[in-house]
Formats: C-alpha cells, sequence, structure tokens
C-alpha cells in the first residue's frame, strides 16, 4: 500500500511540475527578449501582452538596468532558457557575440530594411546577423522660448537673432556666456543642465561628446571611405582634436547650474528635470529625451519649444555640421535557440514592424524613427525631438555625423575616459592627463 501511496505522490508531482513549467500551453515563455532600453520597460512589457493577446504566443521581456547590458546578457544567455531575441552594439558588439547570432538574411523580418547596408554583417559580407530597429540623433536639446528671451535683449553681446544662426563653435561659446551674465535677466539658474558625472551616468560625455572629435580624426585619416571602420581598424589614435573636446566640456560645465565639485553625484534624470522645470535654456542628449521631459512633474517646456542644436567643437568646417545620428541599437537572434523559437521571436518582430497595432506602438509609445519600409511618413513618430531628427536628416545642407564610437575598443575604454572626465572637473586632474589616458587606453584596449 505504501509503495502505491508514493508512486502516486509523485505522478501528482510530476504533474505539478509541468503545470508549473507551462507545458506546451502553459507560463512558460516561447520567446524571451533581453531589452537594452531601461526608458521603454513598461511600453515593451505592455506590447508583449498585446501580442499575446493576439497570437496566443507568449513573449517574456526582461530589461537589463543603465549600464549593465553586456553584464546581464552574458548572464542570461549561459542560462538554459536564454534570450532568443538579444541586442548587439554595432560591429563591436558583433564581435563579441557572433557565436550567437543566427544569419536572418532571409527572414520577413530583414526585408524590411529600407537599405540593407545599415545591416550587421559577417566579415566576408555575407549574411544578415544584426538588423537595427531605430535610428536616434543626439546634440544640444534647447528651450527655444528662452532663447527667444535672450535675443529679445537690447544689451547681448552678439548681433545674431535667432538659434539657426548658431554655426560654431564661437558663436555659441558668445551666446553662452553672455546668458550666463544674464541668467538673472532670464529667469535661469545656469545655461546647460548638469554634466553628469556618477557612476554609470557618464555615457553622455564619454561616449557621446568624445564621439564628435573622433569622428573627425577618423574622417581625415587615410582609411576615410568610411570614418566607423577607420575606428574599428585603428590600433592607435592621436586624439588630434583633444582641445576641441575640452572646448565644448568646459563650456557645459563653466556655464552649468551645477558647481564643478558636486557633478559626481548627478544623473541624467537630474539633468532633464533641470531642462523640463525650465532652470536651464540646453542640456546634451538625444531624442529619447522626449519622455524624460514630458514625464517630469510640472515640466514648463512647450512641444514647440523643444530644438536640437549640433555640438559645436571649433572644427573648421563645422558650419555645415548637423547633430549626431546613428544607432547602435541592433536586434539579434541566438542561433543556440530551437527554431520554433527561432520562428516566433522573428514573426513577433515582424509584427511589432510591419503590423498597424505594432507600428502605433513603435510611432506613438517608443518615439522610434525606423529605417523600415513599413513606415509611411504619416507614421514617423510626433513628438518633438523625433521630428528634429527627421529634420536634420532631411536638410541637405548639413553633413550629419555619424555615430563613430560604435567602434570605440570596449567600455573599460570608455569607463576610464569618464574617470578622468569627473576627475578634471574636481580638480585631481589635467586635461593633458585625460588626454594620455585616452590615447593609451585605446592602444591597451584594441590589443
Amino acid at each position: 500500500m505504501s509503495k502505491k501511496i508514493t508512486a502516486l505522490f509523485l505522478c501528482l508531482l510530476a504533474i505539478i511540475s509541468l503545470a508549473g513549467c507551462g507545458g506546451s500551453g502553459g507560463n512558460k515563455a516561447d520567446v524571451y527578449f533581453l531589452n537594452f532600453k531601461p526608458e521603454s520597460a513598461d511600453i515593451y512589457k505592455e506590447i508583449a501582452q498585446k501580442y499575446e493577446e493576439e497570437t496566443g504566443v507568449k513573449i517574456k521581456v526582461s530589461t537589463a538596468a543603465a549600464n549593465t547590458y553586456e553584464q546581464t546578457l552574458k548572464s542570461e544567455i549561459a542560462k538554459s532558457s536564454a534570450p532568443t531575441i538579444f541586442q548587439i552594439n554595432g560591429p563591436i558588439g558583433y564581435e563579441s557575440w557572433k557565436d550567437y547570432c543566427l544569419n536572418i538574411e532571409n527572414s520577413d523580418f530583414a526585408r524590411l530594411l529600407t537599405d540593407d547596408t545599415l545591416a550587421i554583417r559577417g566579415k566576408d559580407g555575407k549574411g544578415i546577423y544584426g538588423v537595427p530597429y531605430v535610428v536616434e540623433g543626439y546634440g544640444i536639446i534647447y528651450n527655444d522660448a528662452i532663447m527667444k528671451k535672450y535675443f529679445a535683449l537690447p544689451d547681448r553681446k552678439t548681433k545674431i537673432t535667432s538659434t539657426d544662426e548658431i554655426k560654431s563653435f564661437e558663436t555659441l561659446k558668445t551666446v553662452v556666456e553672455d546668458m550666463t551674465a544674464k541668467k538673472a535677466e532670464l529667469g535661469i539658474k545656469g545655461v546647460f543642465a548638469s554634466t553628469s558625472l556618477s557612476s554609470g551616468e557618464d555615457w553622455r560625455w564619454q561616449t557621446h561628446l568624445l564621439n564628435v572629435p573622433l569622428y573627425y580624426e577618423f574622417r581625415d585619416s587615410e582609411d576615410h571611405s568610411d570614418p566607423t571602420i577607420a575606428g574599428l581598424n585603428a590600433k592607435e589614435i592621436a586624439f588630434r582634436y583633444s582641445e576641441n573636446f575640452k572646448n565644448i566640456f568646459d563650456l557645459y560645465t563653466d556655464n552649468s547650474i551645477t558647481e564643478k565639485g558636486v557633478l559626481g553625484s548627478k544623473s541624467t534624470s537630474d539633468s532633464m528635470a533641470e531642462f523640463a522645470l525650465g532652470q536651464v535654456a540646453m542640456v546634451q542628449n538625444g531624442n529619447w529625451a522626449w519622455s524624460q521631459i514630458s514625464d517630469v512633474e510640472g515640466n514648463t517646456v512647450k512641444e514647440s519649444d523643444i530644438k536640437f542644436l549640433p555640438i559645436y567643437t571649433g572644427i573648421k568646417g563645422e558650419e555645415n555640421q548637423g547633430i549626431c545620428i546613428g544607432t547602435e541599437n541592433y536586434l539579434a537572434i541566438n542561433k543556440n535557440a530551437d527554431e520554433s523559437a527561432q520562428k516566433k521571436s522573428l514573426d513577433f518582430l515582424y509584427w511589432l514592424f510591419s503590423s498597424k497595432t505594432g507600428k502605433d506602438y513603435v510611432t506613438n509609445k517608443l518615439g522610434f524613427v525606423t529605417p523600415f519600409n513599413s513606415f509611411s511618413e504619416a507614421e514617423l513618430p510626433g513628438d518633438p525631438l523625433a521630428r528634429e531628427v527627421v529634420r536634420y536628416m532631411n536638410d541637405e545642407n548639413n553633413v550629419t555625423v555619424p555615430w563613430i564610437f560604435t567602434s570605440f575598443p570596449s567600455d573599460v575604454f570608455k569607463t576610464k575616459v569618464g574617470g578622468d572626465l569627473l576627475e578634471y572637473v574636481q580638480g585631481t586632474k589635467k586635461w593633458d592627463d585625460l588626454t594620455d589616458t585616452v590615447k593609451s587606453s585605446w592602444k591597451s584596449e584594441r590589443k
């Protein structure tokens, strides 16, 4: 009798275990998407729920904390229930994760690309292993209402009458320093929002800002046909435009709402709140910042007043420079997942970027400017910063600065640069020390 009871008990345990795991129709996810963007976490979960309602396919969405994606992916990819959809960070990211990337060249999802040269291909130029899903732009975001107030001042030092006439670092510097002197009249606490230099929050400077001087260096190199490829091939760099990097970084910190000594405690959200509340006139960030501005309680900035200005540094020829536009966001499919999960993952991505429901989420909630032929002009995002990106993309008089930071050798390199920037503003390092760090760390990390 006891043997029968034991056997019955074991059978019950097995049934409960299968139910808990979901079997073929339970709670187990069919698709596991490891998301890169913390600001989009809730939206992706909503999308996953909508897709399950429409198709019955369950999508698990996990989001890595800011600045921890590579670390999180390393941990998750080793699990038996590894992500079936993950993100790679351009050519460097592909080199790190190529053993996990499925060739999806013949998928309906990859065929959505308006230009398949945007995709990540193998070294032989064959196959598609990463598909860009959003084109983004960044520069100096400004509040046009404050700028108009400045240009209406009778005693201003500059003769220009609008922000559109700022076409060089020299002009930008004159305007910014004059605004600082007149900040009481303008009703602001500083021209620029806080230069966030706390740990994990310095990416706007050690990556996005550094992109500008290194783009010009690689553009001017012998391998100048593609500045990003030139960066990837560079075993070492001269950091020829170090002083130009210093120009703009000093302008930010010398005319900031926050004293230099406490910038190490400031986050990106702090600076975006300062801008949203009308305490400052300018902040460096990208079009993804719209949600950070619009969601701030007490936001005073009107949509019609939010504009982009290129990041000028004093490099010759910058009068025709646009904002920085590109992507480091490439979706890949785990080639070690089973074929059913791979197919369901590709079906989900195709639905997201081609169906009426999916495109509505992409445009109106995620706010993506996509590189896909499935979007009409009327389906472009309506937020002001996304529209600014499209405006700069379509302006034939400006030369877009590409995102060559995808060729930076490692996160270690960027972290070292960020650390030196903090020590510089704190007065414990000279700019020459930072210049040496950029050159030596590039060389050592590239090895």
